[in-house]
């Protein structure tokens, strides 16, 4: 029996930066799924599993950060590794985003390969 590739959650209100990071990730051969809002991610992570979530901060409604919050303190997704996709670079936002729990902070702008390296390095490392 084949192995089912790794699905990916992409919460992105950038129709732009998420349709970039949605190519970056299905040609490695990921199964994608996307969100628009933190809000709308919680009501697809009610209903599926994943093997890695990928989330903005900046985001209308829930934020990215609530989201992590709110992912790591769900018992049953404790252990989704967790990617933060955020124009805030600054070591405070870093700081507060691995704190809360996220598994990797990614600064925009970042290349396919950036963001290609992080997932299969956490998916690796993870649990998937």
């Amino acid at each position: 029996m084949m192995k089912s590739p790794p699905r990916l959650l992409v919460v992105e209100d950038s129709m732009t930066m998420r349709a970039f990071m949605v190519a970056a990730l299905e040609s490695q051969g990921y199964e994608v799924k996307t969100a628009k809002s933190g809000f709308e991610a919680l009501k697809v992570l009610a209903q599926d599993q994943f093997d890695l979530i990928v989330t903005d901060v900046n985001m209308p409604d829930i934020n990215g950060l609530e989201l992590v919050r709110f992912v790591r303190e769900k018992s049953s997704r404790k252990q989704t590794p967790l990617i933060i996709v955020s124009t805030d670079g600054r070591d405070r936002d870093r700081e507060r985003g691995l704190k809360l729990g996220a598994n990797h902070y990614l600064t925009k702008p970042f290349t396919p390969e950036q963001l290609q390296e992080a997932v299969s390095n956490h998916l690796r490392l993870g649990t998937a």
